[in-house]
């Protein structure tokens, strides 16, 4: 199915309403889109839909597993904005955002699907669940200039910190069960990131009800939503393991000839799966075992 854009797709939501959980997805070029959705609809999905721009082409077997939206990738704040406008229609299900090249991971996600992760943190009366942003590069740019590869993905295994969340509305106190977390390739190279992208936390499943709003920074104005844990015991964490910090830097201009190797010490290949994650403590089961 295919959308003009996204309030054909919301009113076609009020006539039918999808079944969850649900994968929003952003393409902002083809890079692995094809196995993105794969990867996506193997976790268990059960709608996937993809953001596209009107001229990116889909493969058949791709555009068979989707419902696409036309839909301006590069428009200011163009996934939040969409994120915040989908929320409503799909009130009651559990909703999941990212861009292409950006593979979720959860807790033996190998072994259970995503539907039956989320219903166990539903048990926990958790409505959403942080994710961290783990950086993913090719190990050689020669062969790979765009520091895109699968087969060769390397991911840093050290290097990852998180300061207190100040409060600016409680005189600047730390938020509760609330940090900002860094590292990886944004921590590497902050000199090209910008300082309001530099955070690697994200808010990236979340229970969707009328009400909610995501900022721009990838957390709710609800505040408990923004938490790691909740008051009695650590919750699942999940990681988000991205190509997207790395391609973006070898294609500024301002960054890609500053930037011979991604590689340094800390470097080790990505075997994708979820236990080097675990190990790695980039992801928690929590109570779930």
């Amino acid at each position: 199915m295919r959308y003009g854009q996204l309030d054909d797709f919301l009113a076609q939501c009020r006539a039918a309403p999808v079944r969850g959980p649900v994968a929003l997805l952003m393409a902002e070029d083809d890079v692995e889109l094809a196995r993105t959705v794969d990867h996506h609809a193997r976790a268990g999905f059960r709608t996937i839909l993809l953001l596209a721009h009107p001229a990116l082409d889909l493969d058949e077997e791709t555009a068979a597993r989707v419902q696409r939206i036309d839909h301006d990738p590069f428009a200011p704040d163009a996934l939040v904005a969409a994120v915040n406008r989908l929320i409503p229609a799909v009130s009651g299900q559990w909703l999941y955002y990212g861009y292409n090249a950006e593979f979720l991971f959860y807790p033996f996600c190998e072994t259970r699907t995503v539907g039956e992760m989320l219903a166990f943190h539903t048990e926990e009366r958790r409505e959403a669940m942080l994710s961290y942003v783990i950086d993913l590069y090719a190990g050689d740019l020669g062969r790979f200039p765009n520091a895109v590869s699968v087969s060769e993905a390397m991911l840093d295994r050290s290097g990852y910190y998180a300061l207190a969340r100040p409060d600016p509305s409680n005189h600047g106190h730390p938020k509760e069960r609330q940090l900002d977390f860094f590292g990886g390739l944004r921590w590497r190279f902050e000199e090209h990131v910008p300082p309001d992208r530099r955070k690697i936390d994200r808010i990236a499943l979340v229970r969707a009800r009328p009400g909610l709003v995501l900022r721009r920074n990838f957390t709710f104005e609800q505040e408990e939503l923004n938490t790691y844990a909740c008051p009695w015991h650590n919750n699942i964490t999940a990681a988000i393991c991205s190509f997207r910090t790395a391609k973006a830097l070898k294609s500024n201009p301002g960054s890609r000839h500053e930037i011979p190797t991604f590689l340094w010490r800390n470097s080790v290949r990505f075997d994708w799966t979820s236990q080097q994650l675990m190990d790695l403590g980039l992801m928690e089961p929590g109570q779930w075992f």
